[in-house]
């Protein structure tokens, strides 16, 4: 609920439905920030480490966007600071290579939850190019949209997780996990050996090829 928030009103502004920034700060810091964060420290405490590492890390994102913010529309930094927008842009980088991490890990919980990954992956993808100068008004589009795309896929997740649980069956579907590291991992789970699995998936090819 605190991405899908967040990402709605900051997207308003990157599409130019809205202007400036000053009203974004307390989503950003309450709902994007606050929320995520305790999300975060919750996952902690059931042991969900991929949970509570992208709701920490993302929790922190936004309350150093509400300060990036913040700054920017008071002054609290001061006369005479040198601005360079160049210093987002890396730290957005840098966020961009932690989530094509995260969005790996995404593929063994649901496909809901990866479309969102994938779409943050396409959102810090525009934000550094567009900081850093690189690509021109194309990857601040592709950002806007990408926001956009984030906030309602995860108001569908917040649909899907609340009336799936309080009704006790898949009200709303959000697709099984997939890809070959999250089989490995059920196999793993389920106490068949690497090797075994490994020469399992072998034999599945071979028995393919051969047909």
């Amino acid at each position: 609920m605190g991405l899908a928030i967040v990402t709605l009103v900051a997207s308003s502004q990157k599409l130019d439905i809205t202007h400036g920034v000053a009203y974004i700060i307390p989503w950003a810091i309450f709902l994007g920030a606050a929320a995520q964060f305790l999300a975060g420290l919750m996952d902690f405490k059931h042991n969900n480490t991929f949970g509570a590492t992208a709701f920490c890390a993302y929790g922190f994102f936004w309350f150093a966007v509400g300060m990036t913010w913040l700054m920017q529309t008071t002054g609290t930094i001061g006369k005479g600071s040198i601005f360079d927008i160049h210093q987002l842009g890396y730290a957005f980088l840098g966020y961009f290579i932690f989530t094509v991490i995260m969005t790996v890990g995404s593929m063994g919980t649901n496909k809901v939850l990866f479309i969102i990954f994938l779409l943050i992956d396409f959102l810090f993808l525009g934000l550094f190019m567009n900081n850093l100068g690189w690509g021109g008004e194309f990857f601040h589009k592709l950002a806007a949209y990408s926001e956009l795309a984030i906030s309602i896929v995860s108001f569908y997740g917040v649909a899907a997780t609340v009336l799936n649980t309080h009704y006790g069956f898949s009200v709303l579907p959000v697709g099984k996990p997939f890809g070959a590291l999250h089989h490995k991992s059920m196999a793993i789970k389920s106490g068949i050996t690497l090797d075994s699995f490994n020469q399992n998936k072998k034999g599945v090819i071979g028995g393919l090829v051969k047909g």
